[in-house]
């Protein structure tokens, strides 16, 4: 539900209104950009313009609903709404709100409420935030056939964002992924196996502002076309949120190390694995001035993923190792794998469980695993990440 002739979306940033002023703008610039971006990408008519801190995407009413969706998919966005832009006149607006009843009677529900926010200073306006909720209520009630008000909750609020030189008139807030904007801060590798985890690990981390350079492990005989269909086809589904980034995912060969870990590697095999996947992640963050490892492990979730085997493993290299899943359970993780759209294509079946052991090690110490080693183990990670290609 919006207002009859909605042309503009009003777009509510998360934490960046924290942010020094320097850097809220620094911020908006970027937030601005990523949601140009995402309406290009999409092949929407509109424009995107940062003014009074806060983001407007103009569009014409047949594509104000695109453009909605677009800038919430935006990481930095709390919400957005379809507006329509009046006159900073009472007259105007309240004859907004009564149009805005009018014409969506049936999808107003049984109760409702108006709410008007004026800003700039006392003398700005000749009316008030509440001489515009009184009238714009009298308005409303007047246009529909059963009216109800409920402060409290209503079924649906008439909002009001008045400014010096015009107002904006809407019913509805979108809610948006919040976090900061996409390139706020540095990129960082993410290790995708292209299971449930991982694409929800790399959203999060891309969430606070992180690019992504996703890395996948083809581990040869022990992974398989649907092993890499996967992980391309999620990060491909992470690419939709960011147009305006290299998403590529960086394809690294990694079978004949896998047949060695299966050879020579007992019940340390998927803690010596894990860190050979960290030292090829480091190689690879070296390579494109990444600022840190993302994976999508879980305290306890697997035998290789208890408190003092991550620690352990956290050990192959001197980057931090970010893992946004670290406390959340698993039906939380695959509901948001649901919600970002990763899901479907995580849960294509794949053959990847053959290189873990039987009796797999959970409480490793250093010495454990360094023993378990191979010795050409970190040179084969060098070597591996050298001759990664792009998919």
């Amino acid at each position: 539900m919006r207002p009859p002739g909605a042309d503009t979306v009003l777009v509510r940033h998360a934490d960046v209104g924290v942010k020094s002023g320097k850097v809220q703008a620094q911020m908006e610039r970027r937030l601005r950009d990523n949601i140009e971006a995402l309406v290009d990408d999409r092949c929407i008519d509109a424009t995107v313009e940062r003014r009074w801190s806060r983001i407007f995407v103009h569009a014409d009413p047949e594509s104000v609903d695109a453009a909605t969706n677009a800038a919430t998919d935006a990481f930095g966005v709390q919400s957005a709404s379809p507006a329509l832009v009046v006159p900073a006149e009472e007259d105007a607006i309240v004859e907004a709100l009564a149009r805005t009843a009018r014409e969506n009677r049936e999808a107003v529900g049984d109760t409702f409420a108006v709410s008007a926010r004026r800003a700039g200073t006392a003398d700005a306006h000749p009316f008030t935030s509440k001489d515009l909720e009184e009238a714009g209520g009298a308005a409303v009630w007047g246009e529909l056939p059963d009216p109800e008000v409920d402060l409290d909750d209503p079924d649906t609020t008439f909002s009001v964002e008045c400014r010096a030189d015009e107002a904006f008139v809407f019913t509805e807030n979108r809610p948006g992924p919040g976090g900061l904007p996409l390139g706020s801060q540095a990129k960082v590798v993410a290790l995708m196996s292209g299971g449930i985890d991982s694409p929800v690990a790399g959203w999060e981390v891309m969430k606070r502002g992180s690019p992504i350079v996703p890395v996948y492990l083809d581990l040869g005989d022990f992974g398989g076309p649907d092993h890499e269909a996967r992980a391309v086809e999620t990060v491909r589904r992470l690419a939709d949120y960011a147009p305006n980034y290299d998403m590529r995912v960086r394809k690294v060969p990694a079978g004949d190390a896998m047949d060695l870990l299966a050879e020579a590697v007992g019940p340390a095999r998927m803690l010596v694995y894990r860190r050979f996947m960290y030292r090829v992640a480091e190689h690879v963050a070296e390579a494109e001035n990444a600022a840190g490892i993302v994976t999508g492990e879980a305290i306890g979730q697997k035998s290789s993923q208890t408190a003092r085997n991550l620690g352990v493993t956290s050990m192959a290299t001197d980057l931090p190792v970010y893992r946004p899943l670290l406390t959340m359970d698993k039906p939380d993780i695959t509901e948001l794998a649901r919600e970002i759209g990763t899901y479907q294509d995580s849960t294509i079946p794949a053959g990847c469980n053959r290189i873990a052991p039987d009796f797999p090690e959970t409480n490793a110490t250093p010495e454990i695993v360094d023993r378990a080693e191979p010795e050409s183990l970190y040179e084969r990670a060098r070597e591996a990440a050298e001759n990664l290609t792009l998919v």
